[in-house]
């Protein structure tokens, strides 16, 4: 015999002891699939053969079972199972888990199973044991369909047992193989002029009547309601049918499907919401055509599964939607839930059931398409989307191409039927994903979490990191809406021998030479704050764009995700600047774009970290510079009053005093110079390094030359405002263009600039150990000298500095930079909000991490 068996199924092998349910099972499943009663016994007692610890035991194997079902994978239950008691838990945990139970019974011979017994000392009960468990057996037999259990394989005899073979079968509505591209199609109701119009729309050619084709092999989905309402039911009957026929379709029942069918089949349906209009056709063909048809189109209404798994499990189409962890499965519920979705039980004010809006709660990761309830406008809601778009109601029938993501229409000639609830509503000027992303839930950052990225795989972020991000973000972050970036943490160069240097442009170039990168492109690094600039256009993309409904167009983010500016007004004016220079440089219609989000140093660095500058830079200035000179002043009278070997220490004191005050002249001249009064808007500086992203793009596929040459012709409308960032190209490769990196950062610093910062020319770039350094930065000596202090520079001081480890630091900065071209990506998809925020909260709890905050 040859027993098939659902890939995902709960099999539970029934037969007393003796029967040889272990050694079938080993012989046809993985021990892995095996949940055995008697290995349960052990782990709970280290002996397998322990009845005082049944109960023990069987909680521990329900345990082991519901975890595995949950997970979606197969599990063989090894026990007896010969009484109803025993198999009724696991059949509840078939219906949990929307899975199929399947019973395997091996019905074998008192006399077998006790001489099986015999030659094995643990099986030393007296034969009454196996006489009682037979007896229970063949009580069964006659119920296990009514149990619950959906396929029942009897083996009657040794021979059957060893002839048996397994089959594992897809699910019928595993269709994961199918990869497409696909054409999902709406409710059509018997608007069989509008399809034919639409499928012409999307490319397919009628080949015969009422038979479409794509030349390119595109594959129609229908979602189901077929029927009803509509003028030409029959008509669009056939054409589905022809194309799933044909293998050019494919198509899951609706409600009014199913009611149609059980009318066909002779039940007593209600005669309502269409089906009248739809009998009233059939009733209409000649009798002969109708004896003919109706058992046809019968056959294919009752062939059709409740929902369809597609693209490897990354889509699912379903007549009424499919909740996360009912896809792919198989069940009463399912199909109920595919056919009709979920209500509360109450009823409108138009005498229809309220409906649960289960896609506001989705987060599972396949992309789930469905109809049933008419919307006006196909809108994406947390991955999944209703694209019945009322035809029959006077809206339009509308198809959503899949993997493009695009829909197609094709509005109604007229209005076939009066809906019973307005569909045709004034929309809101929130998008359904908008209005949903209103109200965040703490449960999607908060934890433990595993962020699957693009760029390197899984970022993972520890919970209590995660937990100190959320601190930061509710009690000091800006509007959600508009925290879509973070920038990640930059590394700085190796460490330097150079002479009196603790950074140096000679290791930042072996880096990428290292990495297999050619050029790079040196940017000068400014004394400032980072900042993302987020503008747009007007107040109408805000709002269409990032559901910002308050009169805001943009906003400038630190790096934290607070608000850069205390003022209102001062913000509002620089982003009227960034605004006017984007629109004179004719950035929104070359890019076709209405907002822009920028990568950015706001100078001075004075305006953000004025309170930094006061509590510890200034006060280790001005402690040094009261104190020293009156030191330098004493050590100097007393060396003069000194002799010999005394006079001699004593200057050397003397010595190391006067370069130390020269150290505190020089720490405060450095910082000072990123300080300046900020009197009105052209007192501040914004240069502009990264046009990160704009409407349909993150523009990570451009180099990095293109982001300076796009900023620069930006910066070039607004000079007095917006900064153009200097930079230079080199080869890493030929010595002479290195000797000329090394002398402009060499010029840069000399003359007080903080250093630079080095890119490959590629924005991004995989190296010989996977994903490079997006950047990596070059200080100056004299701005070290803030972040080390006055006297970093002293011999002792540089070589116990010159040990720092950079390991800790550029794993950081690789995983914040994944996740934040992540959430980036995530938001130019239309991705749920929650989706974005879950990179942008693990960039700021990859800052909570532990390292030197001084790299």
């Amino acid at each position: 015999m040859t027993i098939p068996l659902p890939k995902l199924s709960i099999v539970v092998l029934i037969g007393p002891s003796g029967s040889g349910k272990s050694t079938f099972a080993r012989k046809h499943f993985l021990p892995t699939e095996i949940v055995s009663s008697d290995a349960c016994r052990a782990m709970v007692s280290d002996d397998e053969n322990n009845q005082a610890v049944t109960g023990e035991a069987f909680a521990l194997l329900h345990s082991i079972v519901a975890q595995r079902l949950a997970l979606g994978r197969l599990t063989v239950i090894d026990a007896t199972s010969v009484r109803p008691e025993a198999r009724a838990p696991l059949v509840a945990l078939a219906r949990k888990f929307y899975c199929l139970p399947v019973a395997i019974v091996l019905n074998l011979s008192e006399a077998v199973c006790l001489e099986r017994n015999r030659a094995r000392p643990d099986r030393s009960f007296g034969p009454h044991v196996v006489r009682n468990q037979r007896s229970h057996l063949r009580r069964s037999l006659r119920v296990l369909r009514r149990e619950g259990f959906r396929q029942v394989f009897v083996l009657d005899s040794v021979e059957d047992v060893d002839a048996a073979m397994i089959e594992r079968v897809p699910l019928w509505t595993d269709r994961s193989h199918e990869h497409g591209p696909f054409d999902i199609i709406g409710d059509v109701h018997g608007c069989a002029d509008e399809l034919e119009l639409l499928l012409e729309k999307l490319g397919y050619q009628s080949e015969v009547p009422l038979a479409f084709r794509h030349p390119d092999n595109r594959k129609a989905v229908f979602i189901g309601d077929l029927v009803d309402r509509g003028p030409r039911v029959l008509d669009t009957l056939r054409i589905v049918r022809n194309m799933v026929d044909a293998g050019s379709g494919l198509c899951v029942p609706g409600n009014h499907d199913v009611k149609l069918l059980k009318k066909l089949s002779g039940r007593d349906v209600h005669i309502s919401h269409g089906l009248a209009q739809t009998m009233a056709e059939i009733d209409a063909l000649p009798e002969d055509v109708r004896g003919k048809l109706v058992p046809e189109l019968a056959a294919f209404l009752d062939s059709l599964v409740s929902h369809y798994v597609l693209d490897d499990g990354k889509l699912v189409v379903a007549h009424a939607g499919m909740k996360a962890e009912m896809q792919g499965r198989a069940s009463g519920k399912v199909r109920e839930f595919a056919l009709y979705g979920e209500t509360t039980g109450e009823t409108d004010e138009f005498g229809l059931p309220v409906r649960l809006n289960w896609a506001a709660e989705y987060r599972g990761r396949a992309t789930v398409v469905y109809g049933h309830t008419p919307v006006p406008e196909a809108e994406w809601l947390n991955n999944t989307v209703d694209i019945d778009t009322g035809c029959v109601f006077g809206g339009k029938l509308t198809a959503l191409r899949y993997p493009e993501r695009e829909f197609v229409s094709i509005p109604a000639a007229r209005t076939y039927c009066e809906p019973s609830r307005p569909f045709l509503r004034p929309q809101s000027e929130l998008t359904a994903q908008q209005a949903t992303d209103d109200v965040l839930d703490i449960d999607d950052v908060l934890g433990k979490r595993i962020i699957a990225t693009r760029l390197r795989g899984n970022v993972t972020v520890r919970e209590a990191h995660a937990t100190a991000a959320l601190e930061v973000m509710s009690r000091f972050a800006v509007d959600p809406k508009w925290l879509i970036y973070l920038p990640p943490t930059m590394s700085p160069c190796e460490t330097t021998s150079e002479p009196g240097l603790l950074e140096h442009p000679a290791e930042a170039f072996a880096y990428f030479r290292d990495q297999g990168v050619t050029r790079v492109v040196c940017e000068e690094k400014h004394m400032g704050s980072r900042a993302v600039v987020i503008v747009c256009r007007d107040e109408a993309a805000a709002c269409e764009r990032f559901g910002v409904t308050d009169g805001e167009c943009g906003i400038i983010i630190t790096r934290t995700g607070r608000r850069f500016f205390n003022e209102p007004e001062l913000e509002g004016q620089l982003l009227d600047r960034v605004r006017a220079a984007l629109t004179s440089a004719d950035l929104w219609s070359s890019m076709n774009t209405t907002w822009g989000c920028l990568d950015c140093e706001l100078m001075p660095w004075s305006v953000k970290a004025q309170e930094l500058l006061k509590s510890q830079y200034a006060a280790v200035g001005a402690a040094g510079k009261a104190a020293l000179p009156c030191a330098v002043a004493s050590l100097a009278d007393a060396a003069s009053r000194l002799n010999g070997v005394e006079r001699e220490r004593a200057e050397q004191v003397l010595a190391v005093s006067r370069q130390r005050e020269e150290q505190v002249n020089q720490f405060t001249t450095a910082y000072r110079q990123y300080c300046w009064p900020v009197d009105s808007l052209n007192d501040l500086k914004l240069a502009p390094f990264h046009l990160l992203a704009s409407e349909g793009h993150v523009h990570t596929d451009k180099p990095n030359t293109w982001h300076m040459e796009t900023l620069a012709s930006v910066c070039a409308h607004d000079t007095e405002v917006m900064l153009a960032t200097a930079c230079k190209q080199v080869d890493v490769t030929d010595p002479t263009s290195v000797a000329e990196g090394i002398a402009w950062w060499t010029e840069l610093t000399g003359r007080g600039g903080e250093g630079m910062v080095v890119k490959p020319v590629d924005f991004i770039i995989q190296g010989k150990k996977g994903l490079a350094q997006p950047a990596v930065k070059c200080r100056g000596p004299e701005y070290l000298r803030i972040i080390y202090g006055p006297d970093y520079t002293a011999e002792p001081n540089l070589s116990r500095l010159r040990q720092r480890g950079l390991g800790h630091k550029r794993a950081l900065a690789l995983g914040e930079f994944a996740l934040g071209i992540e959430g980036l990506e995530r938001f130019v998809r239309r991705e749920p909000l929650r989706r974005v925020h879950e990179c942008v909260f693990g960039v700021l709890a990859m800052e909570s991490e532990p390292v030197d905050p001084r790299l």
